[in-house]
């Protein structure tokens, strides 16, 4: 992954609605929530909750799909995947990471 895509996640999830969404639909699975839904368990504004939608989408992290009146999101598993992997990487120079209490 190059840097400047992680910079880009990274910051999309710097905001804290962003990253309560984003857990929200990262614990709710690969089918997601229609927009309702999120915001109903939010309680933000539709306008509130489009912008910060848009955001994770346009980061790379959240997928969209449209099915009848309803839209829903999900998490780009395989991205968030990515940008783990990405802050890892060489982790301790490939030794064991154990933290001694």
């Amino acid at each position: 992954m190059k840097s400047t895509i992680a910079v880009t996640r990274l910051a999309a999830l710097a905001q804290e609605s962003r990253l309560v969404i984003f857990r929200l639909l990262v614990r709710k699975g690969p089918d997601g929530l229609c927009v309702g839904d999120i915001q109903g368990a939010l309680k933000v504004s539709a306008a509130t909750l489009s912008f910060h939608l848009k955001e994770l989408t346009n980061a790379g992290l959240l997928k969209s799909r449209q099915e009848g009146r309803f839209i829903y999101y999900a998490p780009d598993f395989k991205a968030m995947n990515e940008l783990l992997g990405y802050l890892t990487e060489s982790c301790c120079e490939g030794k064991s990471c154990e933290v001694k209490s």
